[in-house]
């Protein structure tokens, strides 16, 4: 299990007792891409990153970093100082005989190694080895925006040319799913015969929110457009052409707020990336949660939650501002995994002082290369999410702005029962 490494209560002035408290909590884990036991795994993201052009990552993403090390020797037992290319047929052995050991169970294993009761993986779709009710799906839904060509789109960056390609393959495969073989003749219709049908079915397969990576491919600011608008628009390209960027626009910002509303409707929670990359051209100013505050304080929109994936990163504190509405929420995948825990304590007492409902943990654990497996960074982003939270709450004792019983109260809500009542999964 995940457990806070007694180095980090001596170089932090960190209760000991809160931290072993928090050690022992069974946590739900909000943001993965938890990999299935199918060879290749071909449904596990809707925007595969590995075919953008090369751009630099923080050194918390290289396999020679501490982080990895710790978790390949927590996880699998490895012996070594440090991941070198002469240790790794040792680690791949090791984790291959677990592999062949439990099959399908190997996921559940992973919770059971990290202390994490559930887990929600992003996904096209969920697969052998991720069954619920250990394992929660959240869908992808911003192909959904695009039914139109999107040639103009893509031309602006190279990773877009990437990107546009996915979701137009993903827009087809969930009209094929519906046995819509074309679009509809109206925006109305397509409304009608492939968003809400698609969204409809996602929640009756197990689907518990819907996830938009849109900052990787536009702007966060949603603006409110006249339905007459994006009505035009859609009837006067659907049949060819190109739409220009000001078009296009108006129109995937109409069909967001249906979406979003649908999503609403059927009690499923709206996922929003918001954080300071990936790619050597994505436009971090258009990932600031703040630009989704129009859609946000929608009244047509009031029962929809919106939860900022990654807390908004770098704009953690704009995220924090909107945590005001009562139907937003952030989470610390990403920041988990990549900040130091000092930095991500600073966030995380800021959330805590005033919202502390409406926080939920989530480590981003995803594969990042072969050696680097999606259990192992499970294992970095809980580890350094609890000691991040283990400082803040210590902190917030120390002041006096919390007793110890309330700081245990938020470590539960913030490591689990945030989670367990926005998805209502149950759990005590």
């Amino acid at each position: 299990m995940a457990k806070i490494d007694d180095k980090i209560i001596q170089k932090f002035p960190v209760d000991a007792e809160l931290a072993a408290f928090i050690d022992r909590i069974k946590a739900v884990d909000n943001h993965t891409h938890a990999n299935t036991t199918a060879p290749e795994d071909p449904d596990a993201d809707a925007l595969p990153l590995h075919e953008i052009s090369p751009f630099p990552v923080a050194v918390t993403l290289m396999p020679d970093h501490p982080n990895w090390v710790a978790a390949a020797r927590a996880l699998y037992g490895y012996p070594h100082a440090e991941l070198s290319e002469a240790h790794m047929p040792e680690l791949r052995e090791s984790v291959g005989k677990v592999l062949s050991e439990q099959g399908d169970n190997f996921p559940t294993w992973v919770l059971g190694r990290i202390g994490t009761e559930v887990m929600l993986t992003n996904r096209v779709a969920m697969g052998p080895g991720l069954e619920p009710p250990r394992f929660r799906w959240v869908s992808f839904v911003d192909a959904l925006m695009f039914p139109l060509s999107t040639r103009a789109e893509a031309r602006v960056s190279p990773d877009r040319e990437k990107f546009y390609p996915h979701q137009e393959a993903l827009l087809r495969r969930y009209m094929a799913d519906l046995k819509v073989m074309s679009l509809p003749p109206t925006l109305d219709a397509y409304f009608k015969t492939v968003v809400t049908p698609t969204i409809e079915a996602q929640q009756k397969a197990g689907c518990v929110a819907v996830k938009f990576e849109a900052a990787l491919m536009r702007s966060l600011h949603f603006a409110e457009v006249p339905a007459q608008t994006a009505n035009a628009v859609y009837a006067r390209y659907v049949k060819g052409g190109v739409p220009s960027h000001a078009e296009y626009k108006a129109l995937q910002d109409y069909i967001f707020r249906h979406i979003a509303r649908e999503a609403g409707r059927l009690g499923m929670v709206v996922h929003v990336h918001s954080f300071e990359g990936p790619g050597s051209f994505y436009h971090t100013a258009e990932a600031d949660p703040l630009l989704l505050e129009s859609a946000i304080t929608d009244p047509t929109l009031s029962n929809t939650n919106f939860l900022f994936v990654h807390g908004g990163g770098i704009f953690a504190s704009h995220a924090g501002g909107l945590l005001w509405r009562p139907n937003v929420y952030v989470d610390t995948s990403g920041m988990a995994f990549m900040y130091p825990p000092e930095r991500l304590a600073r966030i995380l007492r800021d959330w805590l002082t005033q919202h502390p409902d409406r926080v939920l943990f989530g480590s981003d654990a995803a594969e990042f290369g072969p050696d680097t497996p999606w259990e192992l960074s499970a294992w970095i982003g809980i580890t350094n999410a609890r000691i991040a939270l283990t400082i803040a709450l210590s902190e917030m004792i120390r002041a006096g702005e919390v007793s110890r019983a309330r700081a245990r109260e938020i470590a539960i809500m913030v490591m689990r029962m945030n989670a367990a009542k926005l998805y209502k999964l149950g759990l005590k």
